[in-house]
C-alpha cells in the first residue's frame, strides 16, 4: 500500500513536472515517466496484461512524441510566461481535481485486499466455475476470452490504432524525402 502511494505521489510530480518545464523534450520523458509508473502500477496490482499493453502504449508514444520534437521545436513559448488572472481559476480547479484523485486513490487503495493474501471476490469466481461457465481447461484462456473478452478486443484495438497511427506518420515522412 505505501508503496503505491509513493508510486501514486511519483506520478503527480512528474506530471507537474511534465506540465511545467519549458524543454519539451524533457517534458516527454517526465510524461513517459508517468506512463511507466502507472505500468509499474499494474504490476504491483497483479494486472501484468494491462502493465504490457501500458508499456507498449508508452513507448509507441514516447518515440512518436520525440519524433515529433525533433522535428520541429525543443522551447514551449507558452511556458515562463506571467499568469494571468484567469490561470488563477485554472490552477484552483486542477488542485481540487488533483486532491480529489489523491483522496479517491488512497481510499480505492484501502479497499483492496491484502496482496498476494486471500483472492478477490471475483478472481475465485474464475477459478471455482471457470470450467463450469466456459467449458475451457486453460483458467488463462477463460479469462482472456471468455470473462474479459471485451477488454482483451479492446486492448487490441488501442494497440492496433497505436500502431497504425506511428506508421502514418513515418510513411507520411518517408514520402516527403
Amino acid at each position: 500500500m505505501l508503496e503505491l502511494i509513493v508510486l501514486l505521489i511519483f506520478m503527480i510530480a512528474a506530471g507537474i513536472v511534465a506540465v511545467e518545464i519549458r524543454d519539451l523534450l524533457a517534458s516527454v520523458i517526465a510524461l513517459g515517466a508517468v506512463g511507466f509508473a502507472v505500468a509499474i502500477g499494474f504490476i504491483m496490482l497483479a494486472a501484468p496484461d494491462l502493465a504490457i499493453v501500458q508499456i507498449v502504449i508508452e513507448v509507441l508514444s514516447v518515440v512518436f512524441f520525440v519524433a515529433v520534437i525533433l522535428k520541429t521545436t525543443h522551447v514551449d513559448s507558452a511556458a515562463g510566461r506571467p499568469y494571468k488572472p484567469a490561470d488563477i481559476f485554472t490552477f484552483v480547479v486542477f488542485g481540487v481535481f488533483a486532491l480529489a484523485f489523491v483522496y479517491f486513490g488512497i481510499r480505492l487503495l484501502a479497499g483492496l485486499a491484502p496482496m498476494s493474501r486471500e483472492l478477490g471476490q471475483v478472481a475465485s469466481h474464475y477459478l471455482t466455475q471457470g470450467l463450469a461457465e466456459t467449458g475451457a481447461v486453460n483458467r488463462v484462456t477463460s479469462v482472456v476470452l471468455d470473462y474479459r473478452a471485451l477488454d482483451t478486443l479492446g486492448e487490441a484495438t488501442v494497440l492496433f490504432t497505436a500502431v497504425m497511427g506511428v506508421l502514418a506518420v513515418l510513411r507520411l515522412e518517408g514520402r516527403r524525402k
